[in-house]
């Protein structure tokens, strides 16, 4: 059955914000053996680079650190960036010298807003005129978007009209594949890329419901860049094999229901496996992560992805996606609580929540293990080029990436592994333009949500 014509069913805890990220990377030339890492969260385009050999001198954990940023720096970054409006959003670039960095290639990952969600929870929107939250319009300006940052590479969540992104993106050079959400779901994630850019070795989907996890779906694809372009005839020594031309590329949308931390962790948990697995499979090739993780920054879920750890123990599982506090900050609809993000580390080390059995299988697998571990050495796009305090909070990641009448803050990541640098990252809106346009989409912001561009 086509994804267009698939029913809505009702739902308590849909995801109806619409939010667009995008990431732009380099690859290192094959006779540079210096690589780098860096964690950055990218709400506009950022470029980062392919890393052959061993990291040397970068940031080396994702936990929290100050971001510092002298006068002289913000003097430059002034006269080097457009000044942003409400509708334009401005390119921060690394401070760092990409000059042997000779392939780069642009991610952008967008929560496009479910039409059918967007229908369904009018009160959301009631501050967005209707022509703005039509599909026609909608779809038009997704891909003039896309076009406008030369992207490569899209992973787009909350789709419910495949078929017409499908058939505008063929246009551009685009291919797709989609899986959609099981049960009675109507919408799902799906990934593009650019055919002359790439070429699609391998494909999986994980489907949550095979692990009692809900219906949420995500997406695994393994993408080859081309040697045979014309932008690169003369870059023969690009690498030394293949499999170092190879990335995996992972899309999700994480459950909503904020009370339900152990469906969440559980979905990341499985997510992050399958990414690893098949990195290992393909020779240790670079993974990609992007999507609506449906948490806040700084919260357990978030510590989880960068410091690769996590004691279930310590967090009420209510909590541990960040959304019910930052949600309760907002009430009051004082949008300077976008930077009042609950920190992770709890403030009684010695607090010990319970967990059930089943709460615990379904979290981290099994009804013994309380301490959680990934082997990949992630990194938050965004955090590797501070950026303004207009639209960053202390940390380094985006104020808001999603904004309803109910809701403004962050919750869309785009997360890498070492092999990866970023270059630049397109900021997002601030939460004052935000504000000032009612609600997104809007005419003053242009875009139809907030997208995260690397």
């Amino acid at each position: 059955m086509s994804p267009k014509n698939r029913q809505a069913p009702p739902s308590k805890h849909l995801r109806v914000t619409k939010r667009k990220q995008s990431l732009e990377f380099e690859q290192f030339d094959g006779n540079n053996n210096q690589t780098k890492r860096q964690r950055v969260t990218v709400t506009e385009t950022e470029t980062l680079t392919w890393k052959p050999g061993p990291s040397t001198n970068f940031a080396t954990s994702n936990r929290f650190e100050p971001l510092h940023s002298s006068r002289k720096r913000s003097k430059w970054r002034k006269i080097k960036n457009k000044s942003v409006t409400d509708g334009d959003r401005q390119w921060t670039s690394s401070s760092r010298d990409f000059s042997s960095f000779k392939d780069k290639f642009v991610v952008v990952s967008y929560n496009i807003l479910g039409v059918e969600n967007a229908l369904k929870h009018p009160d959301l929107y009631e501050k967005v005129p209707p022509e703005f939250l039509k599909w026609e319009r909608r779809k038009k300006l997704i891909r003039e978007e896309i076009n406008s940052y030369n992207a490569s590479i899209l992973c787009f969540q909350e789709v419910d009209h495949f078929d017409d992104l499908d058939d505008l993106l063929q246009m551009d050079g685009f291919r797709g594949v989609y899986k959609a959400r099981t049960g009675e779901a109507y919408d799902g994630c799906a990934i593009f890329w650019r055919e002359k850019l790439f070429t699609l070795l391998h494909q999986e989907n994980i489907e949550f419901q095979n692990f009692g996890l809900r219906h949420n779906v995500a997406q695994l694809c393994v993408l080859k860049m081309n040697q045979n372009l014309p932008e690169f005839e003369e870059q023969t020594a690009m690498t030394t094999s293949s499999q170092n031309q190879s990335l995996v590329v992972g899309n999700i949308h994480v459950l909503f229901n904020p009370n339900r931390g152990d469906i969440k962790l559980g979905q990341i948990r499985l997510f992050l496996e399958k990414a690893y697995k098949l990195s290992q499979v393909w020779g240790g090739i670079p993974v990609l992560l992007a999507g609506d993780l449906n948490s806040s920054p700084r919260s357990a879920l978030y510590q989880f992805l960068a410091s690769s750890e996590l004691d279930v123990r310590q967090h009420d599982r209510r909590y541990i996606s960040g959304q019910l506090e930052l949600t309760s900050k907002c009430r009051a609809f004082n949008f300077q609580c976008a930077n009042a993000t609950s920190g992770w580390r709890s403030n009684s080390r010695s607090l010990l929540y319970r967990w059930s059995d089943e709460e615990l299988r379904l979290a981290t697998g099994s009804e013994e293990v309380t301490q959680l571990q990934h082997r990949l050495k992630l990194h938050s796009a965004y955090f590797g080029i501070p950026g303004s305090h207009r639209t960053r909070e202390n940390h380094g990641e985006p104020l808001a990436t999603s904004y309803h009448s109910k809701f403004m803050g962050t919750v869309d990541y785009i997360w890498h592994t070492e092999e990866l640098l970023p270059v630049r990252v397109l900021e997002t809106l601030s939460p004052d333009s935000l504000r000032r346009s009612g609600g997104l989409p809007s005419k003053e912001t242009r875009h139809s949500s907030c997208m995260r561009v690397l």
